[in-house]
């Protein structure tokens, strides 16, 4: 009982940071992998020493272009006398240099029409368009022309997404998998994956952030983190469903990427902050 009070105290001490970690670890050409802990977004070298790549920021998203630049989001709130928030896009250039690709503006970044952090090698940039009726995954090329997908598929509730570098996009839409093809087909690939444990008590109230970040392999495997369980969970191709690794509490896995060796590196929230752990392929694991 003590136990449980304590770890109580703890979440509720944590604040609003809780409701809504980071969902990003991506990693560059160069082998730099970077992540969020919604104070600062810290990088990692290839030969494992880390470091602050760009600081007070507060974001959840991060993306990596063709040419290893690393873009992400400052996003602030000026306190309860205006309960007003704020925020931008920003762009840590491979060479170093930090610029603002959309410049600090009132309220949310709600209009993915501007940017969107989930892009395909070709550049077109991908998100869901909750105002449509039916609600749809909207495509918008370089040239600025869109195109609807999943207007067939009954979305409800369109949550983390990834794209491929080939343009198949893959998303949680409630406690369901989904994937569009480039061609438009689009497929429910599993269901029901979301699951609760008890040392998750954000989930016993809110299935909102049950199931977190969404990452793809060059497999064609679909991995989903299970926030509410902590486990990780990997669709394969023919919607087979299965558990590739599981987060010790006070952890819970909340995104990741595999790269091109095999190496899973999971991006784990906690009560005391964010970390990034690697495990490579004979199950060798490193914490960072």
């Amino acid at each position: 009982m003590r136990r449980l009070f304590f770890l109580g105290a703890i979440l509720l001490a944590a604040g609003p940071a809780w409701a809504h970690p980071s969902v990003s670890v991506v990693r560059d050409s160069r082998g730099n992998v970077y992540y969020s802990d919604l104070k600062q977004v810290w990088r990692i070298a290839p030969d494992g020493a880390k470091s602050i790549a760009v600081q007070n920021v507060h974001t959840h998203e991060l993306y990596v272009d063709a040419e290893d630049n690393l873009y992400g989001e400052h996003l602030w709130y000026e306190g309860d006398a205006t309960k007003k928030w704020g925020h931008y896009v920003w762009r840590l250039s491979a060479d170093g240099k930090l610029t603002h690709i959309i410049p600090p503006r009132a309220g949310f970044r709600d209009d993915y029409r501007d940017f969107s952090f989930v892009r395909d090698r070709a550049g077109n940039m991908y998100w869901a368009e909750r105002e449509a009726r039916p609600i749809v995954i909207r495509k918008r090329a370089p040239d600025g022309t869109t195109a609807d997908f999943g207007a067939e598929a009954g979305l409800s509730d369109v949550r983390w997404m990834t794209a491929t570098p080939e343009g198949t996009v893959y998303f949680t839409d409630g406690p369901d998998l989904v994937r569009i093809a480039p061609d438009g087909k689009t497929t429910r690939l599993a269901r029901g994956l979301r699951e609760r444990r008890w040392s998750q008590p954000l989930t016993w109230f809110n299935d909102t952030h049950n199931l977190m970040g969404v990452w793809a392999d060059a497999r064609g495997n679909v991995y989903v983190a299970g926030y509410g369980a902590r486990k990780v969970k990997r669709v394969g191709p023919d919607g087979r469903v299965e558990v590739v690794a599981t987060s010790p509490a006070p952890w819970s896995p909340t995104g990741g990427l595999v790269a091109s060796n095999g190496d899973l590196w999971l991006l784990e929230d906690g009560v005391v902050g964010a970390r990034v752990r690697r495990i490579s392929p004979d199950g060798n694991e490193r914490v960072y």
